[in-house]
């Protein structure tokens, strides 16, 4: 049974898909499955991730207790050789999520809010996980969002999915044109790992192009652009997959 929750379902606003592969991930998420997200940036994959996750997290009748976000804390994954434990290195990434956090909630002020997002990490419904800390531990009851996943190498993937536990699911979020892996050999353990999930039942994957950016106005002109030129020779493709290559 659910441990009782100060921050409940309840306190949280209604969120829609925009789009039909953002309502992709609104079905696939209400039949149970692990989920595979990629493609541009800005089309709201961890957003509607962290949204769906809360959402089942918070309601009374769950199983899950707790929504873990997981990411590699730092490009070079010296995230040991920081000062502080692990709340103060993670307090590296938390500044988006708890961005994501503050539209899902509606809170008055950012005083109001601060109080909110304490006590949604104090109750333990939100937490934070950086690669360099999962080796040991088992998440049961969990829904466990890998966001930049892109930036894992083969072990770090492997080892994350290794830890999810009794009731437990997992969502990994990332585009593939934006990863920081320099090693031709982190990026073959990327593709290798997708071919994994992609022969497994419980896993769904979804693919987001540039014309799911949900942003406005400059931001979206300049991240449109920036994908297009990257994609080059072919700038007018805007559905062109953005799955690594197996050339």
């Amino acid at each position: 049974m659910a441990k009782a929750k100060d921050i409940r379902i309840d306190d949280m606003i209604s969120v829609s898909p925009v789009g039909d592969n953002q309502k992709k991930v609104f079905e696939h998420y209400k039949k149970g499955k692990n989920m595979f997200l990629y493609g541009a940036a800005g089309t709201g994959k961890t957003f509607i991730s962290l949204y769906l996750a809360l959402q089942e997290c918070l309601r009374n009748d769950t199983k899950y207790d707790t929504v873990y976000l997981v990411r590699s804390a730092v490009p070079t994954r010296e995230i040991g050789f920081l000062p502080g434990d692990e709340e103060d290195k993670t307090a590296l990434f938390q500044v988006p999520y708890q961005n994501m956090v503050r539209f899902i909630f509606s809170q008055p002020n950012e005083h109001a809010f601060s109080l909110l997002y304490d006590r949604l990490k104090n109750q333990q419904s939100l937490m934070f996980l950086t690669t360099s800390f999962l080796r040991g531990i088992t998440l049961d009851n969990a829904i466990i969002i890998v966001d930049e996943c892109q930036n894992l190498n083969f072990h770090e993937l492997d080892t994350i999915t290794t830890r999810v536990g009794q009731d437990s699911k997992i969502i990994f979020c990332g585009d593939f044109f934006q990863t920081d892996l320099q090693k031709q050999s982190e990026k073959e353990g990327l593709k290798y790992f997708m071919s994994i999930i992609s022969k497994m039942e419980s896993f769904a994957t979804v693919e987001f192009n540039l014309g799911d950016i949900v942003r406005s106005g400059l931001v979206k002109e300049y991240l449109i652009s920036n994908c297009l030129l990257y994609t080059s020779p072919s700038p007018r493709d805007r559905t062109r997959s953005r799955m690594p290559s197996s050339a």
